[in-house]
């Protein structure tokens, strides 16, 4: 049984989905403080949130049960992704479900900060009729700069040309031609898209490139009388610059839902400032979006927690239920190479590892199959734990850098995954394939071919190629109680270097390693410990 947590105000619909997908148990609470946030996911094995609750890395770190956190929204930033990431739990969002009303609050906003609806409406209700003040700007004909085209901001550039009104973009992620399909003039450079607008909307995540990306340098370059909105998330558009920008006139309006500090402060710069429309975070605030979040997130973390689906995630390659059936035999191939090649290392640091995918292993998704390969190759560097979510990171704070390489060519085999190891002393590899749908076979150790069980207690050792060497062997582990399930030997030539892979039904003691080592053509020797066949990965409960 899975248990889900839920801070925050969840829709019915999200509840009912929860309540009746076979497996989960709800622990619904509220108004928590963060000491009881930490203590609830001690029994989670995930959390839906949405902006009330915030997981700073006091609350994430050395939560061990807690596998998958599901915001219900968009914006991540009240999550701290590093630790959660270095934690190696899952994080997704809700992109999808509010975008149309998130779309329709920008477009809402822009209208009425152009007509002076909310002054206009406060002047009425105080009993005035000053029809002559409140002279607006039409929207039709007026250039819009949409920075971040994303969902949302696609939608919101869908509907200003419905306006008639210009449109000229900004995204790293977009291509001239995908904008041009959707009318949009793409330009590459936030600081001459800023001079070539009469109005600008933000709808990027909060980062730290995307935080003050609207900052008084950048307001200054903007044509005088300009308009900004922001209805994506607070920080995006730096307020103090905005608020002495609106007060000094250079900026004409602006409308902002959403606040670096929310609720806002007493005294906070833009409540003063001139010509603006404010509103309290309403972008998502719709009962269709509050419901098609609520499913979306339910749906999200039943799929992760029961059919190990992996739906957008910000810190893991997405990936169905489906799929993930389908790459398990690579994500273990991956994993117990990883394993192999760090035990063959002993002592040695390692610098940088290279994995190479031949034939079908090259079209899977690599990535996992990297990060299976990395949690093997650091099992023993970290002791809170190393899986697929956290396994980059981990490495990559350790200076170590894994990089891939792909090709379609099949070769000797269906696939192949390769993986070679630098370390101070030198490189070690190796090769894995899979034969059938299951059966993990060694197929190169070093320069030597063979064919080995990637599974329980490896021997392997070097040694000059010599008649009786594999009776004296047997004679040992015979003596010693060990029992050999299955041999493979890699050599060049008779007689020559060599290496042998025995498969052992139990491990050996130091005694009988010691007696191997003793032989006059054994010239190294290694012990490497595998799950067994078959064996659960130790990650996201496959």
């Amino acid at each position: 049984m899975f248990r889900v947590l839920i801070t925050d105000n969840l829709a019915p619909a999200g509840l009912k989905i929860l309540q009746e997908t076979p497996g989960i148990e709800i622990d619904i609470r509220s108004k928590l403080t963060p000491a009881e946030v930490r203590e609830a996911l001690k029994t989670a094995d995930g959390i839906i949130i949405r902006s009330g609750t915030e997981l700073t890395p006091e609350l994430l770190e050395g939560q061990q049960r807690l596998k998958v956190i599901v915001r219900a929204g968009v914006g991540v930033d009240n999550i701290n992704l590093p630790t959660a990431t270095r934690e190696g739990i899952v994080v997704m969002n809700t992109p999808a479900g509010n975008t149309t009303s998130t779309a329709e609050h920008t477009i809402t906003m822009m209208m009425a900060m152009s007509r002076n609806v909310a002054a206009a409406d406060a002047s009425m209700k105080a009993g005035k009729w000053d029809r002559n003040k409140f002279k607006g700007t039409q929207l039709a004909g007026k250039t819009l700069a949409v920075v971040g085209l994303g969902r949302i901001g696609l939608a919101v550039a869908k509907r200003a040309l419905g306006l008639e009104m210009k449109i000229v973009g900004y995204d790293p992620f977009m291509s001239v031609e995908r904008a041009a399909e959707q009318g949009i003039e793409l330009i590459r450079d936030v600081d001459e898209i800023v001079t070539r607008c009469d109005y600008i909307t933000v709808h990027t995540p909060l980062d730290d490139g995307t935080r003050g990306l609207l900052n008084a340098t950048r307001i200054a370059k903007m044509r005088k009388g300009v308009r900004i909105i922001n209805c994506a998330r607070g920080g995006i558009v730096d307020e103090q610059a905005l608020a002495d920008a609106l007060k000094s006139g250079h900026v004409a309006g602006a409308a902002i839902d959403v606040f670096i500090e929310e609720p806002v402060p007493a005294g906070h710069p833009l409540v003063g400032a001139p010509n603006i429309v404010l509103t309290p975070h309403l972008g998502a605030s719709t009962e269709e979006a509050q419901e098609a979040v609520s499913i979306e997130a339910a749906e999200i973390i039943t799929g992760f927690l029961i059919r190990n689906e992996v739906r957008h995630a910000v810190n893991l390659v997405p990936i169905s239920g489906a799929e993930m059936l389908d790459m398990k035999p690579y994500l273990d191939l991956g994993y117990r190479l990883g394993m192999v090649l760090n035990q063959l290392k002993k002592t040695s640091r390692i610098k940088a590892a290279k994995l190479m995918y031949r034939g079908d292993a090259a079209t899977k998704k690599t990535k996992l199959i990297s990060a299976a390969f990395t949690s093997g190759l650091m099992a023993s560097a970290d002791d809170s734990g190393v899986n697929i979510v956290n396994a980059d990171m981990l490495a990559r704070e350790r200076g170590i850098e894994i990089t891939e390489s792909s090709s379609s060519e099949r070769g000797d085999f269906s696939t192949l995954v390769s993986a070679t190891v630098f370390t101070d002393d030198g490189e070690i590899s190796a090769a894995a394939t899979i034969f059938g749908n299951e059966f993990l076979r060694l197929v190169k150790l070093g320069d030597f071919h063979l064919d080995a069980y990637l599974d329980g207690d490896l021997l392997m050792y070097h040694h000059v190629d010599a008649p009786g060497l594999i009776g004296f062997l047997g004679t040992i582990f015979g003596k010693h109680n060990v029992n050999i399930a299955h041999l493979a030997l890699g050599r060049k030539v008779a007689g020559g270097p060599a290496v042998a892979v025995l498969n052992l039904d139990n491990a050996p003691s130091a005694a009988a390693l010691d007696e191997v080592k003793s032989h006059a053509k054994v010239t190294a020797i290694d012990v490497v410990q595998l799950p067994p066949a078959g064996a659960p990965l130790p990650w996201l409960g496959l």
